[in-house]
């Protein structure tokens, strides 16, 4: 059950509009917690730029940040944005193969060396406190230069404060993303936990 209630869509000022048709436009359905963030409109206008440009074409793949979000989340234990994350894989240009091999990635023949780095570089910063070493460090700057590091390490950044947020407030999992994420990794026993 959710700690504080998401905005009814009827009840969202002026000012939050615009955001909430952003985010339904790029994700494809009513995201709570922006309907939660709502609550507060000088935060959710402060956290659009940033979403904006970490989520722009940049110079890291969209398909890239997405797997980073997904792994991120996972290791915060946000199921929450796991399932948005893994929603959003269904919507960029990734085979089913490569999305539900995921959890496998690190010998999975399917990811490059260069996702592997990310992904583990993902991870590690996704715990707290954050476990990442020297050694991948190293590793992620054989295949990134400093600028996409940038852009990795704002997507995990990002993600440290939505996974945080929405497992505090036990945001309610939407539908489809709760739908696609049992279907995709409910045999690899995910749950949605708290977000039910």
């Amino acid at each position: 059950m959710a700690r504080i209630d998401p905005l009814p869509v009827d009840d969202l000022p002026e000012s939050a509009k615009p955001v909430l048709e952003f985010a339904r436009a790029s994700m494809g359905f009513t995201p709570n917690d922006v309907l939660t963030l709502a609550r507060w409109p000088e935060l959710l206008d402060a956290m659009m730029p940033v979403v904006g440009v970490l989520f722009s074409p940049g110079a890291v793949s969209m398909e890239l940040k997405r797997m980073v979000a997904l792994i991120t989340s996972t290791a915060s234990g946000c199921q929450y944005c796991v399932a948005h994350n893994a929603f959003g894989l269904t919507t960029e240009d990734i085979a089913a193969e490569k999305r539900e091999a995921i959890w496998d990635y690190a010998t999975n023949p399917l990811f490059s060396a260069q996702e592997r780095a990310a992904l583990d570089f993902a991870r590690a910063v996704g715990q707290s406190p954050n476990a990442l070493t020297d050694a991948e460090y190293t590793e992620l700057e054989r295949h990134f230069d400093e600028r996409q590091i940038m852009e990795l390490a704002g997507v995990t950044c990002l993600f440290g404060f939505l996974n945080r947020w929405n497992s505090t407030f036990q945001t309610p999992l939407e539908a489809g993303p709760l739908q696609t994420t049992q279907a995709m990794f409910g045999s690899s026993g995910w749950e949605p936990g708290e977000h039910a």
